[in-house]
């Protein structure tokens, strides 16, 4: 029997047949090619990338299991599978290893991540393995050791899972280079992603493969159907405010829930999923056994539980974050429910895709809105996912933090030429353009710190050798190094304990330095009792009833993509037939006689007088991001023309300016505000450029090796100590090497990330050729509400400001009743 039919036979006993696009996929991974493959999710990609490297060992006639004890003597790796989340890891490991026995391949298949166990992680490192599953950071941390190449000296297939969540980021550039390396060991070896949704399907296939390579993208014939279906509440209230239906929807959630066997319910943010899992924990009928949770601050053992059940159909509701997002096969979850606007067509096609994960089953999301706007949200998505528009991800070019961790990395294993490994990362995207001169002050940095730090021994870690090559010899560089090898962050976290053992999780020092011994607060689904703090570790007791607060985690709020705002814009201008777009009728019917509905191609302004101040709303439906830097720009302009002092809000829709001194736009003045010349300058100035700076480069020098980790044993290091140490670092190389390549990538991630320059020059040419349509409504109009309410905010405690904004809610309400 021929490879070919014993792949199709093995598939026929499981009821199905190879996909067209499945089988393309194993052609061209014989005739030696690389690619990307781009299908929904649920439609067997897995197989698609796992198929080659089974049809290539099964024609190499690889001895049967019958041949003896499976225990061989060490040979090359065959696959190396990269996966973005550890989950998941755990989840491929599992389907990869049931295939290939099914096949009769005596393959070890084995992880080697931060989850992995003691026996896969000596297999890992004894190269005792034929597939071996991975992340980004344990890779590098391969690589960091001298006797690694040999592991990898025959390697047949890398794939690189869920791409469209790791190339817009450093770990996707860390991926880039662990690639290269690779390439160095097996030149023959064949590089696949896998991705499911993303819009640059060729940018993204460039970004994956060497230079030289067409982008082969392969796609699955026709999308997976979906299907968007909206819990919509019993009443909508004109004058919205950010979450303020929420919970109330709960006993909708809760018979929806109960109408199935196995439901996924997503929120935003850790602090929603506790919040959501608090109150489905109050009125929960069943056994609390079946009702979980899960969330990336979780500890691993209590994130597997709640995995071990989803596979075994033993939980009837598991609340996640995106810490679930991506492709961890669940086939018993019956229903997917998301709480909020997903904020993006990517996210919540990936977070839909969760529900009936069998190939061949139309995919379905319930979305319950928590703010009445959100409900054009989920109009403008379905509208989006029918077009099959989707987000684009870009990948981040010349990140020399990733690099100079990377150089160090392959100083310790073994050692580098400066010249040869220059021509290597050239070969990576992210690095193509690296000119010389700036690689000479990656090396500068790495072996003597810089002009500023070249006094402190600390900083010089690796020495250029008498025969030229780069390499570490300090035991205490090399521990370090190991230890902080990554891109993410998790400065600042304190682990919390029961007492008696056993841990939780970790949650922010920022949260829990507010609380006192005996405070209550709810982590990991539990109501728990703080006895203690000491060394970065919170010492709990369980609390059977009481109340308690709940973590709050930075970067909780998502924006929306641009993309995605723009089709809301669109879909309140245009055909509101919708169920969603129905619901808002009476909402948007108030927005008109105040002032007016936006329509794509114009920009609405609004002036309002009020008690509390001189209020301008703008409207450019660019997202949150895109309007704090906007919103900066045109207070820093108008300031500078007219001395006032403004207070700002933004979200996902408009951003307002509140003067404490009277002001009166018109439409020239409004242009001037928003003219594209000189955009970085002011902007920089705007928007305190060297403070976001200052906050990037914290991050950037953890990554570089500046701020290495605590060793074990000792006590961790504090976020106040961190930032203390940044903030001097920072400080001390402005002052003594202002020209040190870190400020400067500083300097430009700020502009990047933070303030997005690139995506505000083309807003702004947007709105220079936008009608513009200035009004002055004698109240709050409803897109204008929740700015206003996010505005006092700021000014209020969390009591104050819920009862203002409530009562103000009302007041309108009745103003414009009828």
């Amino acid at each position: 029997m021929t490879p070919l039919a014993r792949l199709q036979q093995w598939f026929a006993a499981r009821g199905w047949k190879p996909l067209p696009f499945q089988r393309r996929a194993w052609r061209h991974y014989l005739a030696g090619e690389s690619g990307l493959i781009h299908t929904p999710t649920g439609s067997g990609k897995t197989l698609a990338a796992f198929g080659g490297p089974l049809l290539e060992a099964l024609a190499e006639k690889a001895p049967s299991r019958s041949s003896g004890s499976r225990r061989r003597v060490a040979r090359p790796l065959r696959v190396l599978w990269i996966t973005p989340l550890r989950a998941l890891a755990t989840d491929t490991t599992r389907a990869l290893a049931e295939t290939a026995d099914s096949l009769g391949l005596p393959w070890n298949v084995a992880q080697r991540t931060g989850d992995a166990s003691a026996r896969d992680k000596r297999l890992a490192r004894g190269g005792k393995l034929d597939v071996l599953v991975t992340t980004p950071e344990s890779l590098s941390l391969l690589l960091s050791y001298p006797d690694t190449a040999p592991m990898f000296g025959d390697l047949r297939c890398v794939v690189v899972d869920e791409w469209h969540e790791l190339m817009g980021s450093k770990r996707g550039v860390q991926t880039q280079l662990a690639l290269a390396r690779l390439r160095r060991w097996s030149p023959r070896v064949r590089t696949w992603g896998l991705s499911a949704t993303l819009g640059n399907l060729e940018d993204a296939c460039r970004s994956l493969l060497p230079p030289g390579q067409p982008p082969r993208v392969l796609s699955a014939a026709r999308p997976r159907p979906m299907r968007l279906e909206t819990l919509l509440p019993a009443d909508i209230v004109r004058f919205p405010w950010s979450g303020h239906l929420g919970l109330s929807q709960l006993a909708g959630v809760m018979d929806r829930v109960f109408s199935v066997r196995t439901t996924l319910l997503f929120t935003n943010t850790r602090a929603h999923a506790e919040l959501w899992h608090q109150a489905l924990a109050s009125v929960w009928p069943e056994d609390f056994g079946t009702l979980a949770l899960h969330h990336g601050s979780l500890d691993p053992a209590l994130r597997q539980q709640a995995e071990a059940g989803l596979r075994d159909a033993s939980l009837r509701c598991v609340v996640a974050t995106s810490s679930l997002d991506l492709g961890v096969d669940f086939p018993s979850v019956d229903q997917v429910i998301q709480i909020g606007s997903p904020k993006g067509v990517a996210r919540l096609l990936q977070r839909a895709g969760r529900a009936r994960h069998r190939p061949g089953e139309t995919g379905h999301v319930l979305c319950v809105p928590t703010h009445a706007l959100e409900l054009a949200e989920y109009a403008a998505t379905r509208t989006a996912i029918t077009e099959g528009v989707v987000e684009t991800r870009h990948p981040p070019r010349l990140p020399l933090d990733v690099l100079a961790q990377h150089a160090v990395t392959l100083a310790l294993g073994g050692g580098f030429e400066a010249d040869a490994l220059l021509a290597e990362v050239r070969t990576t995207h992210a690095f193509a353009t690296l000119d010389t001169a700036t690689w000479q002050r990656v090396l500068d940095f790495i072996v003597r710190g810089g002009d500023a730090l070249e006094h402190y021994p600390e900083y010089r870690r690796v020495v250029r050798d008498a025969d030229g090559v780069h390499r570490v010899h300090e035991k205490i560089v090399a521990l370090r190094h190991r230890l902080s090898i990554g891109t993410i962050a998790s400065d600042g976290n304190v682990s919390v304990k029961f007492m008696k053992g056993g841990g939780l999780g970790a949650v922010e020092e920022t949260f829990l330095s507010r609380l006192r011994p005996g405070d209550r607060f709810r982590f990991a689904g539990r109501l728990l009792e703080l006895v203690r703090l000491q060394d970065m570790t919170a010492y709990v007791r369980l609390v059977k009833q009481g109340d308690g607060v709940v973590p709050r985690w930075m970067g909780g709020r998502m924006p929306l993509s641009s993309r995605l705002a723009a089709q809301v814009l669109a879909s309140l201008a245009g055909d509101r037939t919708s169920p969603e777009m129905r619901a808002l009728g009476p909402l948007l019917a108030v927005q008109e006689r105040l002032s007016r509905v936006p329509s794509p191609g114009e920009l609405l302004v609004e002036q309002v007088k009020r008690r509390d101040g001189y209020h301008v709303f703008v409207y450019p439906f660019a997202g949150r991001r895109a309007h704090e830097g906007l919103a900066a720009l045109m207070a820093w302009r108008w300031g500078q023309r007219h001395p006032n002092t403004f207070s700002l809000a933004a979200n996902d829709l408009g951003f307002v300016m509140s003067a404490q001194l009277p002001v009166a736009l018109d439409a020239y003045l409004l242009r001037e505000l928003l003219a594209p010349l000189h955009l970085v300058e002011d902007l920089a100035d705007g928007a305190n450029l060297g403070e976001l700076a200052r906050r990037q480069f914290r991050g950037i020098a953890r990554v570089a090796g500046l701020l290495p980790p605590s060793l074990p044993g000792r006590t961790p290091r504090s976020l106040r100590q961190l930032q203390a140490s940044s903030g001097l670092l920072f400080d001390v190389l402005s002052q003594h090497d202002p020209g040190h390549l870190l400020l400067d990538l500083a300097r430009r991630e700020a502009l990047e990330e933070d303030l997005q320059i690139a995506d505000m020059e083309v807003l702004l040419v947007r709105l220079r050729d936008a009608r513009v349509h200035l009004t002055s409504p004698t109240s709050l109009t409803p897109l204008a509400f929740p700015l206003w309410a996010d505005g006092m905010r700021a000014h209020l405690s969390t009591e104050d400001w819920q009862a203002r904004v409530r009562r103000a809610a009302e007041q309108l309400e009745r103003r414009h009743a009828g």
